[in-house]
Parts: structure tokens; C-alpha cells; sequence
């Protein structure tokens, strides 16, 4: 039964990836018709160079491998800073900055999406326009409470003993971070590392609404847009998902093992 239940479970997350990949082989008229077939009649691999070029998707790719490794290193640095401070640095408040945090995951995606509207559309104090720039979409990335809390657990289960014997040698705390805590936090770092790069690669809303100018979009969002607005076919368009997909089902298969391994490994005290 055990057995039966993974096999379906396996078959529904496997046939949408399917359906995109042989979609995209089929011609235009196979695709079309009222009945689908299960099973390509003709075969068109060329379909996906094709919308290669004409849907510029190398431009499109860049765009967002550029923002996915800057929010990725952006991210880190704060996500950490903070973890840091609130697991070793207790700072007088960071109970109840760690509970508004955490209470910011209770709320949907989209009720945040106007106040994160304005106030990368008039950064407050500075009163800086970030729209069409890459730190639109990288200063909301950094502020995530979920990786902020990951990072936390596993930070708490170091034992302080080894941050108090480098601090009588004379290391600081950033010293202490930088030489101890960081080592020490490769696994959680590589988890939370994986979920930055994936959640912007495959963010599609906010890029759509902060990225107004088609030569700054990122690959998710171009494709729809030209699938809306130019006249693609719709095996280009499927052949663009899944050239767009790719990367992440490739990054998720080769480092499913270290995301499980990396969420337990603070989880429990040596």
C-alpha cells in the first residue's frame, strides 16, 4: 500500500514536468487539438532552439542568474548578521524582534505586496526610486524571517564554551563569527543557500511588478510576457518553461539529500 501511494504521489509531481518537456516536441497542431495525446505523434527537438533564439531567452537567463547570485550573497549576509545577533548577541529586544519576524510568516505573500511596493518605490529616509533595479528584488529577498529562523536553530545548538575561549584568546565577535560560527554552519548555510537561489529563480509576481523595463526582467517573467504579446507558438513557449525549469530541478535532484540533511543536522544536541 506503502509502495502503491508513493507511485501516485511520484506520477502527479512527475507528469506536469512531462507534459511541459513532450509538449514542446509535438507540432503546433498536434498540440492544438481537443484530445491530447499522451504520447508525441511527431517529434521536434528542434523546437527548443528555436525558442532559444527567438524568445532571446540567453538575454533573459543572464538576467536572472545575475539576480539569483546577488540576492544569494546579499541574502546571506543579512539572514546571518541577524541570526547572529539574535542567538549570540541577545540584544535587549531580540526576543520581540524575533517574534515580529516570525509573525510575518503567519501573513500571505500578497498582503505584503503593496507596502513592499512603496517602499522600494520611495526607499524611506533615503528616498531612493529602487524599481527596474536589481536591489528591488534583492533587499525583500534578504528579509526573510524563515531562513532568519533556520539559521537561529542551528547558530543556538553551538555551545558558547567555544565562543568564550576565543574571546579570551582576543578574537572579537566577528572574529568569532567569521572563524567559528561560519565553519561550524556549512551544512544549514548550503539549505538556506539552496532555498535563496530557488525562491528568486522562480519568483514570477514581485519581478513582474518591480521589473517594468523588458530588458531588466528575469527569464520567468519574460516568458510570459512574450507569450501574451508576440505571436509564439505554444510548443516555444512550452519548450521556454522547460528550458526555465531546468536549472532548479537539476540544483533540487543533486542537493535534495544535503536540504534534509542540513534541516536535521540542528535539530538535535551532540
Amino acid at each position: 500500500m506503502l509502495g502503491l501511494t508513493l507511485l501516485v504521489f511520484t506520477l502527479v509531481f512527475l507528469f506536469p514536468l512531462y507534459w511541459m518537456v513532450s509538449g514542446a516536441v509535438k507540432s503546433p497542431a498536434e498540440f492544438a487539438r481537443s484530445t491530447p495525446t499522451l504520447i508525441p505523434e511527431s517529434f521536434h527537438p528542434g523546437t527548443y532552439v528555436t525558442a532559444w533564439n527567438n524568445m532571446q531567452i540567453a538575454k533573459y537567463f543572464t538576467n536572472t542568474v545575475f539576480y539569483a547570485f546577488g540576492g544569494w550573497i546579499i541574502s546571506l549576509l543579512v539572514d546571518v548578521g541577524v541570526a547572529y545577533a539574535l542567538s549570540k548577541l541577545k540584544p535587549i529586544f531580540g526576543k520581540i524582534v524575533l517574534g515580529g519576524m516570525l509573525a510575518s510568516l503567519m501573513l500571505p505573500p500578497t498582503a505584503l505586496l503593496v507596502p513592499a511596493y512603496l517602499t522600494v518605490a520611495d526607499l524611506p529616509l533615503v528616498h531612493i526610486n529602487l524599481l527596474n533595479t536589481p536591489w528591488a528584488l534583492w533587499l525583500p529577498a534578504a528579509a526573510n524571517a524563515f531562513n532568519v529562523y533556520v539559521l537561529k536553530r542551528f547558530f543556538d545548538q553551538i555551545p558558547n564554551d567555544l565562543l568564550d575561549a576565543a574571546a579570551i584568546d582576543g578574537a572579537g565577535k566577528l572574529r568569532q563569527l567569521w572563524s567559528i560560527v561560519l565553519p561550524l554552519s556549512r551544512p544549514v548555510l548550503g539549505v538556506v543557500s539552496i532555498f535563496i537561489i530557488v525562491a528568486l529563480w522562480k519568483d514570477f509576481l514581485w519581478p513582474l511588478v518591480v521589473l517594468q523595463d523588458p530588458d531588466n526582467q528575469t527569464l520567468s517573467v519574460a516568458l510570459a510576457r512574450l507569450a501574451n504579446t508576440s505571436q509564439v507558438p505554444p510548443t516555444e513557449f512550452m519548450a521556454g518553461l522547460a528550458i526555465a525549469s531546468l536549472p532548479m530541478i537539476v540544483v533540487f535532484l543533486i542537493f535534495q539529500r544535503s536540504i534534509i540533511g542540513g534541516l536535521g543536522s540542528g535539530s538535535l544536541k551532540g
